[in-house]
């Protein structure tokens, strides 16, 4: 700031003479100008229209935003629309919460846990995950010796006190959990916990979100047993798997949670499960494809993608074994018949 001062002083008052450049008036007149452009572009409305801000204590969240988007883009997935978005809207709301949010997404590929949580962290930073307020691990990428676990630990804890330190409402979404080495996650178990500050910072404005595939086969049999005995998905709810995962994911050795003191110690908020897609859902995502890129939604190409997807089991076939994960590629071999057809409309 005294350097921006210092600019202003020097392009406000020009080379003088040494009579006028002594001047009081004109010295003075030009620092009440420099001060009052100072004020003016430091202040945070000007700044932080044109430089990413942490938001503003007690900014909240538009809940009808959010909602219309989930609504909008995320298909099958009532229970986690509901849960996540109480969960978020609540802890928004929230002038002092007691610890960080955290959430745990559990399912199997394709079935939205990513897509989710990009549309969570736009609504929070609007930058999403360009956001120098939002942070991506990948498992594979970020962790991926088991003989460097110490080392991740040290670093992890690390970066995240200096990113909450920076924006106490800083995001965190750690993905591939179930690849994770076991222990690697603890690290950041002091930040989830119930304490206003660690070493002078407090986390509890912050979120954290777990993607994992570990869960999905105990969410997939339970989707099963509830079409089996002809109840609609619509009626689980989130007593009915909820339980099962948290157990499961603890006990499950393929998993970062693995015995992991962060379920032992009851920090994850809520595991939120993602229910295996089925060919209608399918469908639904190759519509909302074909809007996204601007085509013509042509019924007979959306039957064709959705019927070119694998589904199990394999008398049945209820349920796309990939969810909606390659729907753009499929998508992709249709291309001509979906710009001819869009030119033909047009």
């Amino acid at each position: 700031m005294k350097l921006l001062n210092a600019a202003l002083i020097f392009i406000l008052v020009p080379t003088l003479t040494p009579a006028l450049a002594l001047e009081p008036l004109s010295v003075g007149l030009a620092i009440g100008v420099a001060s009052a452009l100072t004020g003016y572009l430091s202040h945070p409305r000007f700044y932080c229209s044109y430089v990413e801000c942490c938001p503003r204590d007690g900014q909240r969240l538009n809940a009808t935003a959010l909602k219309a988007q989930l609504d909008s883009r995320l298909f099958g997935q009532h229970l986690a629309k509901d849960v996540v978005l109480k969960a978020v809207l609540g802890f928004s709301n929230n002038p002092s919460p007691k610890k960080p949010l955290m959430l745990s997404l559990h399912g199997w590929a394709g079935t939205g846990k990513n897509f989710l949580s990009q549309i969570l962290a736009e609504h929070v930073h609007p930058a999403g995950l360009r956001s120098k307020f939002v942070h991506l691990f990948l498992a594979t990428l970020h962790f991926p010796h088991h003989d460097q676990v110490k080392l991740y630990k040290e670093q992890l804890q690390n970066w995240i006190r200096g990113n909450v330190s920076a924006c106490p409402s800083s995001v965190f979404i750690f993905d591939e959990m179930d690849k994770m080495h076991p222990g690697v996650i603890d690290a950041i178990k002091p930040f989830l916990d119930y304490y206003e500050e660690v070493d002078g910072v407090s986390y509890r404005k912050a979120i954290f979100i777990f993607l994992s595939n570990a869960g999905g086969d105990l969410i997939n049999k339970a989707a099963l047993d509830f079409w089996t005995s002809g109840k609609r998905r619509e009626d689980i709810q989130l007593k009915d798997l909820e339980p099962l995962l948290s157990v499961g994911v603890f006990n499950n050795k393929n998993s970062g949670l693995w015995h992991s003191s962060i379920i032992d110690r009851n920090l994850i908020d809520y595991f939120v499960p993602f229910l295996p897609l089925e060919h209608r859902h399918v469908k639904m995502c190759v519509r909302a494809e074909m809007a996204a890129r601007g085509y013509t939604v042509d019924e007979d190409i959306v039957q064709a993608v959705a019927d070119e997807m694998t589904y199990f089991p394999k008398e049945q076939k209820i349920y796309s074994d990939k969810g909606c994960k390659t729907v753009q590629a499929k998508l992709d071999i249709h291309e001509d018949l979906v710009m001819g057809d869009t030119r033909a409309r047009g």
